[in-house]
């Protein structure tokens, strides 16, 4: 076996190009040091402390960070091009559900978020409130607040108060219904413990509002967008959910229903990924969105909301990631393909660079999930292994290496990132053929292992003492990781829920869609009509 080949297979370190073997010597010897100093690009690792993990892998990918405002973040632009395409994709499938896109204002009245008592007190302690309408100088020039609103401002935690507003305005007649809007936009919630994308002060996501003529219209309304989202979540973010209904006390406020899709992090955590509300006529009556029927009697309009956020990008890093680094299924990466120039001699390097400019063009040419096929050749002047490693920790699911060898052989050096960044030669003409495929069988093993994943953290229990073992860390010195989805059987007393909450500090997650299977309440012995699914959760 070539001396080269020996360096890549056992150590995965590449010399192409070197003629000295001086040089080869240097290079195998630094990669040995390194590997011994540290096995992973993360450091800790996730079952070090996987909370540090998370932190370390958003930053190690470049994706957001901290800004002086405490609680926000700035999206950087490869965790934003990873939003661009989760917000193309579901604005798709919203359009295709007869969804037209509007755009609501920021600020809210004090008073219309009065007007639904259960709604305001949902929302009232995350409430930014806008007081002032601008500065002035004072004598020592500080700037000090001046002009006193005669209402104060909320900035918008969610927008059900102001577009039932201007929806009692839009609905005049059973002609006017359904009415189906959607808005992208931004939100404040005051958080009290932030952490990037999963709890920020600000955010980004979209919010659907829709009016309907009866219960039964908006009800179906509520169950055609959960599936939306779960199918977007499962065939886009390759992240398997859980679909069901909230128990009263998880119920978005001032709503009749909620419905939602829960994901499991590696952490064994629940994610909650996406959620659709009947709203009933709660908001129509505070809101006076009400329409003449068909037979002429007045009636009020049936409401529904739904949304999903930034939040999605927290669960698609802690569902794939791993200890070096993100990992982004194809559907959504920014870069599918990056092509890395491996130029070790100026004497071959505008050959080299020249041939990876050929094989993007060509690759931009060919289509994968409807769309051409997205490319990036990293001409910048870096060490190789520093530029691969790079893109490893970006998550990007294809690297392809090319250097003065391959382009004497024909050959090209392909690595998954879905496979740890495994890297293997390939011909140049079998890879064009099969890219398409590869990133396919990428998309279809990220979304297989993460549903081995749940399902081996998913257990029936059926006794009090079997589900505190569950949940009680086997490991005090290393607590984080333990427990998983536990499918129990429940009287739906809202007593044993608080005593969940306050014993493990686990919450009923949701009622599982179709669940009818009777049973024994594990706490009290009485009937339960079905099992519903418990865990920790974010």
């Amino acid at each position: 076996m070539a001396f080269e080949q020996i360096l890549s297979k056992t150590f995965g370190i590449q010399i192409r190009g070197l003629e000295s073997r001086n040089s080869q010597i240097l290079t195998l010897g630094y990669g040995i040091l390194k590997m011994a100093k540290q096995k992973n690009a993360i450091s800790p690792t996730r079952e070090q402390d996987y909370p540090e993990w998370y932190q370390q892998v958003v930053r190690a990918a470049d994706l957001a960070e901290n800004t002086p405002v405490r609680g926000c973040m700035v999206i950087k632009p490869w965790g934003y091009g990873i939003w661009e395409n989760i917000r193309d994709a579901l604005d798709k499938m919203f359009k295709e559900t007869g969804h037209k896109n509007a755009y609501f204002p920021l600020f809210i009245p004090k008073s219309f978020l009065q007007r639904e008592a259960e709604h305001v007190d949902g929302f009232a302690k995350e409430c930014a409130v806008v007081t002032h309408s601008r500065l002035e100088a004072d004598k020592d020039g500080i700037l000090q607040p001046a002009g006193e609103l005669d209402e104060p401002l909320i900035v918008r935690p969610t927008s059900e108060t102001i577009i039932g507003e201007l929806f009692a305005r839009w609905v005049q007649s059973y002609r006017d219904l359904p009415l189906l809007i959607n808005q992208w936009a931004n939100v404040v919630r005051w958080e009290m413990r932030p952490r990037l994308f999963l709890r920020t002060a600000e955010f980004l996501w979209q919010e659907g509002h829709t009016v309907h003529a009866s219960a039964e219209e908006a009800i179906e309304e509520t169950r055609q967008m959960l599936h939306v989202y779960a199918d977007f979540a499962e065939n886009w973010l390759a992240m398997p959910v859980l679909r069901g209904e909230k128990t009263e006390a998880e119920r978005f406020p001032g709503a009749e229903s909620t419905l939602c899709i829960e994901a499991m992090m590696q952490d064994r955590k629940a994610l909650q990924a996406g959620t659709s509300h009947f709203l009933g006529q709660n908001f129509s009556k505070a809101c006076g969105i009400k329409f003449q029927g068909v037979e002429g009697k007045e009636e009020f309009g049936w409401t529904t909301s739904w949304g999903v956020s930034t939040r999605l990008i927290g669960g698609m890093i802690m569902t794939h990631s791993d200890d070096d680094g993100l990992v982004v299924p194809p559907r959504l990466a920014p870069t599918q393909v990056a092509i890395l120039p491996v130029t070790p001699k100026e004497n071959t390097r505008a050959q080299v660079l020249e041939a990876c400019e050929r094989l993007s063009t060509e690759l931009k040419g060919q289509s994968v999930f409807d769309s051409p096929v997205r490319v990036e050749v990293d001409d910048r002047d870096l060490r190789g292994g520093e530029k691969y490693w790079q893109w490893v920790k970006k998550g990007v699911p294809l690297t392809v290496e090319i250097g003065p060898r391959d382009l004497e052989n024909g050959t090209v050096f392909v690595g998954r990132r879905d496979l740890g960044g495994k890297r293997e030669g390939m011909q140049g003409d079998e890879f064009f053929a099969s890219v398409g495929n590869l990133l396919s069988a990428i998309q279809k093993n990220l979304f297989d292992q993460a549903a081995a994943f749940q399902k081996e953290h998913t257990k029936d229990i059926d006794s009090k003492e079997e589900l505190y073992e569950f949940f009680t860390p086997k490991n005090s010195s290393k607590p984080e990781i333990h427990g998983g989805f536990a499918r129990i059987h429940w009287d739906r007393q809202v007593q044993w829920e608080e005593q969940l909450k306050n014993d493990l500090k686990v919450t009923v997650r949701c009622i599982p869609e179709g669940e009818s299977e009777p049973g024994t309440c594990l706490f009290s012995g009485d009937s339960s009509p079905g099992r519903v699914v418990v865990a920790k959760s974010y």
